[in-house]
Order: C-alpha cells, then sequence, then structure tokens
C-alpha cells in the first residue's frame, strides 16, 4: 500500500543517511592516524640530529669523558639511531612519553598538569576570534562600501598585520601598567578563584586572539557577500522577510563552509601563538614547558609536547570535518 511504503522508503533513505555518515567519519579517523605517525616520526628525528648532547646539562663543564659515557649509557644515548625510535614507538604505543630529564618526572604527568592552561587559553581565543570576528565581517558585508564596512576592514586589516608578542607587550605597558586594570602576568587556576582567572586571563586571550579576529572578519565578509547576491537571497528579501531573517538564515547560514575552514586553521595558528603569549604573560601553560625544554634540551619533554599539540590539532580537523557534512550534506558523498 502506498501509505506504507512511504514511512518504508524514509527509513531507508534514513538507514542509508546514516552509514555514508559513519563510513565518513571511519575514512576521517584512518586518514589521520599515518599523519599522527608522520608527525612523530619527524619530531623524533629532527630533535635527535641538532647538535648538542643532553648528557651534558647533567654535569659540570668540566666533566671527564667517561663520566659522559656513562650518563649516556644511563639516559640510552648510547644506543643506534633505529634502537632508540623503536624504543621511543613502543613507549609510545603503551602511553608512555618517557622521563624527562630536567624535572625528574614523567613526560605525560608534565604534560596533562599544564594542558588545561593551555586548552583555556587556545578556547577562549578561538570564541573569542569567531563571535567578534563573524560579528564583523557580517555587519561588513550588511554595509558594503559604507563607513561601517571600511571601518572594520581597516580594523581586521591592522589585527592581521600585529604580531601576538608585541601586541601583547603593548596591552601589558597600556592596561597593566599604565593604567592597571588587569594583572601584567601570573595565572590563577579557575578552581581556586574563577574571577581572578578571568582577570589574569583577559589581556592574553585578547593578544591572541586579535590576528585571528581578523582573518576571521575578512574571510566571513567576502563569503557573504558571495552569498548575499544569489538569486535566492533577493527572492527571499522579495517575499518580505525580514532582513536580520535573510541575513542570518539565507546568508550566513550559506556562507558557513568558508568559514568552518578558516575555523580549522585558526586553531593550529592559536595554538602556535599560545607558545609565545604564555612567555609574555609568564603563563605556566603547554607552549611555556615546550620552551623551557628547548632551552635546556630536554627533549623527552620536547618530543611530548609536540606530539600532543598535533594530535589536538588532528582532533580538531576531525571536528571540522563532521561540521562540514552537518553544514553540507554533499560533503558525505565525496
Amino acid at each position: 500500500h502506498p501509505c506504507l511504503a512511504r514511512p518504508a522508503g524514509h527509513a531507508r533513505a534514513r538507514s542509508t543517511a546514516v552509514g555514508r555518515m559513519i563510513r565518513f567519519i571511519l575514512r576521517r579517523v584512518l586518514a589521520s592516524i599515518p599523519v599522527l605517525l608522520l608527525v612523530s616520526l619527524i619530531t623524533f628525528g629532527l630533535l635527535w640530529l641538532v647538535p648538542g648532547d643532553p648528557a651534558s646539562m647533567f654535569l659540570d663543564a668540566g666533566a671527564t669523558a667517561e663520566a659522559l659515557d656513562r650518563v649516556r649509557r644511563e639516559l640510552g644515548l648510547d644506543q643506534p639511531f633505529l634502537v632508540r625510535m623503536g624504543q621511543w614507538y613502543v613507549r609510545l604505543l603503551q602511553g608512555d612519553l618517557g622521563q624527562s630529564l630536567l624535572l625528574n618526572r614523567s613526560v605525560v604527568d608534565a604534560i596533562l598538569e599544564r594542558l588545561p592552561v593551555t586548552l583555556s587559553l587556545t578556547a577562549l581565543a578561538f570564541v573569542v576570534s569567531v563571535l567578534l570576528g563573524v560579528g564583523a565581517g557580517v555587519v561588513a558585508a550588511v554595509r558594503h562600501g559604507r563607513l561601517a564596512d571600511q571601518g572594520m576592514m581597516t580594523l581586521a586589516l591592522i589585527g592581521l598585520s600585529i604580531p601576538e608578542f608585541w601586541l601583547g607587550l603593548v596591552l601589558i605597558w597600556l592596561i597593566a601598567v599604565l593604567v592597571p586594570i588587569f594583572p601584567a602576568g601570573d595565572y590563577v587556576p579557575f578552581t581556586e578563584d574563577a574571577w581572578q582567572w578571568a582577570r589574569h586571563i583577559a589581556l592574553p586571550t585578547f593578544s591572541l586572539a586579535c590576528v585571528q579576529m581578523g582573518f576571521v572578519a575578512r574571510m566571513t565578509r567576502s563569503s557573504m557577500l558571495e552569498v548575499l547576491g544569489q538569486d535566492f537571497v533577493r527572492t527571499a528579501r522579495a517575499k518580505g522577510l525580514p532582513e536580520p531573517y535573510v541575513v542570518v538564515r539565507h546568508g550566513l547560514h550559506n556562507a558557513m563552509v568558508p568559514i568552518v575552514t578558516v575555523m580549522g586553521i585558526m586553531v593550529g595558528a592559536l595554538l602556535g601563538g599560545a607558545v609565545v603569549t604564555e612567555q609574555v604573560f609568564s603563563i605556566p601553560g603547554l607552549g611555556r614547558l615546550i620552551i623551557g625544554a628547548v632551552l635546556s634540551r630536554d627533549f623527552p619533554v620536547i618530543q611530548g609536547g609536540l606530539l600532543f599539540l598535533a594530535l589536538i590539532y588532528l582532533m580538531v580537523n576531525l571536528a571540522v570535518d563532521l561540521l562540514y557534512a552537518a553544514i553540507d550534506p554533499r560533503v558525505r558523498l565525496e
């Protein structure tokens, strides 16, 4: 009967869509595994090929060759490169990133202690960049060619041109020293005092988000102008729909795919910028841990930190791919 065939057809279509989505997710997950392995291989190889001897950090400047050889044996530095690499991957599969040469503790524990600080800073900068950047881009597109458009794009260009570390130093001088509104550095965990956490992280967040904010604003404006010129938008306006509804429902919704692309790229830039921002504002995050490890040649910490950052970036890109499929179902069929 036709009335009974329709629900069955709908169920089959829904089942097919779910199956396509599952296959899409599996393809993206499987494609991320070789990338992560390649990143770990490059990280391991480059760090062991750089000049310098980590064993010399544990001894005085006048240490004898016998003492250096003893420390190298204790650290496993006397073994061939391929043997060390094999041991590195075996420990990696077991979730063991080794021991820090200077901190005298597990690398995983040292990273997990600092990781929430970096993630909170990056997440806040991401939210600020997206909200203000998308808002500025939409306003500029709606007011195309007017003073608001020119002002927004000028501010976006200035934001793109300012390095994070320079902006951070200027903000410290203006808002923390000249007019002491926010603290100049240090960090207070959210669990200890939420208000002080917000005050201490406000300047680093804005400093980190400024460049990406301009990037998002320019991309949003460009994508919105292309969509607002389409026939379906003119038809929606001809029907008498409210302008805010046309701009958000028909304009911004259909312009989101390029904007989501920018968001995925932006996370990587924010993670890289957080390394410098944490140094400027004395924030005890993962970036500051990696820089300290680089200066002291603490190779296990460098390897583990870079691997964690790469893993976060891959997870974010996977989430972006899934968001693509939610926004544009045609992506699932590729």
